[in-house]
């Protein structure tokens, strides 16, 4: 069957070529009309992961139109800042039952919501909808390299359809039906990601890290909670399994990002040399919402949040961390 993948980032392009891979063709849409151009002449994409060749299977283009066209289903890989832009445009294209799996990472800003509250909002019958999200660097997932990741939805027909779509030996899926533990979990390890990041970019060690991402993991796990999700989300593939990986691997942007921003750099300077979106600056904005609107505490995501959006000193707000009340490991869960 024909897959429309919109969004042609690294992780577009990467689900683009796993899904080739297991025999679909794919309508990769992607912003720019020459980046588009480029991928179908020369079966690279030239500003991500250029040093792949892409599958035959795989046909850009840079009008929605022309990649759904003959399409079954869409994948949606973009930045969460557009996501209701991109919901809002299928919504005129597609059917009501036209099956959607939202990859994209984040808190709507303003609203609060996640990405596919976002789209439901849009393009209604969230029993269509899906999301997917795991420990998947969209290097290592492209070439191959064994990796797991979850299908949530509130439909388990939809799970097991998209769950089927992209299962391969090398892409393992999990189903799940906690839509929001996953998203949460997906926006919350950008953040901690970035705390380790600074962290090292101050000095700090190995021992810092494991306690930023523990705790982290808690913080996550008392934000899902009161938010409708389940805490056994956060100890799997969406949870602990992402957020180790993205705190710790040297693929990560959102870590690389916190320790640039230590040593001097900027978010505008670092997103204007690698054209990536760093998630989890936006994400510690916008998960204030949500703190604020139940209650939840979250450290951690203050202290990032300071330093990326307030100029803070990294050295005095990790003061603010350590110096906390003494209190019980699990408290408020």
């Amino acid at each position: 069957m024909k897959i429309a993948v919109i969004g042609a980032g690294s992780w577009g392009t990467a689900l683009a070529q796993v899904l080739a891979g297991n025999g679909h063709d794919v309508g990769l849409w992607a912003r720019k009309p020459e980046v588009a151009a480029a991928i179908n002449a020369d079966h690279r994409n030239p500003r991500y992961l250029s040093d792949v060749t892409l599958s035959g299977r795989i046909a850009a283009a840079s009008a929605y139109e022309d990649v759904l066209e003959g399409a079954s289903a869409a994948v949606i890989v973009t930045p969460s800042s557009i996501m209701r832009d991109v919901a809002d445009r299928l919504a005129g294209l597609v059917g009501e039952d036209f099956p959607a799996i939202v990859c994209s990472k984040g808190v709507e800003e303003g609203s609060g919501l996640l990405p596919v509250e976002v789209f439901e909002a849009e393009m209604g019958n969230a029993a269509r909808l899906a999301v997917l999200s795991g420990p998947n660097f969209a290097a290592e997932v492209i070439r191959g390299i064994p990796s797991g990741t979850v299908v949530a939805s509130p439909d388990a027909g939809t799970a097991a359809f998209f769950q089927e779509l992209f299962a391969s030996e090398t892409f393992r899926t999990y189903a799940s039906d906690d839509v929001v533990g996953v998203e949460l979990c997906a926006a919350f390890k950008n953040v901690i990601a970035i705390a380790v990041g600074v962290s090292y970019g101050i000095g700090f060690g190995d021992n810092t890290a494991a306690m930023l991402m523990t705790r982290g993991i808690a913080e996550m796990s008392r934000l899902v909670v009161r938010c409708g999700g389940q805490a056994l989300t956060c100890m799997g593939l969406a949870g602990t399994g992402d957020l180790v990986a993205t705190c710790t691997s040297e693929h990560s942007r959102n870590r690389r990002f916190g320790r640039l921003l230590a040593e001097g750099d900027t978010l505008e300077g670092f997103t204007e040399r690698t054209h990536m979106v760093v998630e989890g600056a936006l994400a510690c904005r916008t998960l204030k919402t949500l703190a604020d609107a139940t209650g939840v505490e979250l450290p951690i995501t203050d202290v990032v949040r300071s330093v990326v959006w307030e100029g803070a000193d990294p050295r005095d707000v990790a003061k603010t961390l350590t110096s906390r009340p003494l209190t019980t490991e699990f408290y408020g869960l």
